[in-house]
């Protein structure tokens, strides 16, 4: 049985909810933009960017923030839940926190673009790679709140116990393809690379 890094005596996964290794999950990343955030206050100060720091930080919110966590809340969550009788005010919610991971692509698409152009050798880039790293660190915390505090254990009510189940174990599922995902990309990035150069 996997375990997951801050979890207290693992439940066996039969007693664990849906959400348990969500927000699991959500400790990580906040740990992530906590990091990101004293680098940004070290980038402002200097006036200078760690292109290294800005790839590994682009990548952890792309691959374990985005493709892994919110693709759990929107391919195995949100989609149970659209086929459940919500209340008016938790399908808002939910229509928020969709909203909010487009925004969340959109900015981390700014900090890619801006990244490269820096890493290019153009400084005027630099205050926009700055801000969107900023508005990502403003972000992450206010999104997370809203789906610990005031979403994820209301909505399991609408679940049985069976489903529940169901979908805690899609979910490990879902985990388990991710390695072989992005490496099987990097191969097929690599060999259209070479194609290219031949």
């Amino acid at each position: 049985m996997p375990t997951y890094e801050g979890e207290q005596n693992v439940e066996p996964r039969r007693k664990m909810m849906p959400i348990g290794p969500l927000m699991i999950e959500h400790r990580l990343i906040e740990r992530m933009i906590l990091r990101i955030a004293r680098e940004v206050e070290q980038m402002r100060r200097t006036g200078k960017a760690d292109i290294l720091f800005v790839s590994q930080a682009v990548d952890f919110i792309r691959m374990y923030a985005d493709r892994c966590h919110h693709g759990k809340e929107e391919n195995i969550l949100f989609r149970e839940l659209d086929k459940k009788d919500l209340t008016a005010d938790q399908r808002r919610i939910m229509e928020e926190l969709i909203e909010e991971h487009i925004l969340g692509r959109t900015k981390v698409a700014e900090i890619v673009a801006a990244r490269d152009r820096y890493a290019a050798g153009d400084s005027t880039v630099f205050e926009a790679m700055v801000d969107a790293l900023s508005e990502l660190v403003e972000f992450y915390p206010r999104h997370i709140a809203k789906e610990d505090k005031n979403f994820f254990l209301p909505v399991m009510a609408h679940f049985s116990q069976t489903e529940k189940e169901r979908m805690l174990q899609e979910g490990f599922d879902f985990d388990a393809s991710l390695i072989h995902e992005k490496y099987r990309h990097l191969v097929d990035d690599l060999e259209a690379h070479a194609s290219g150069r031949a």
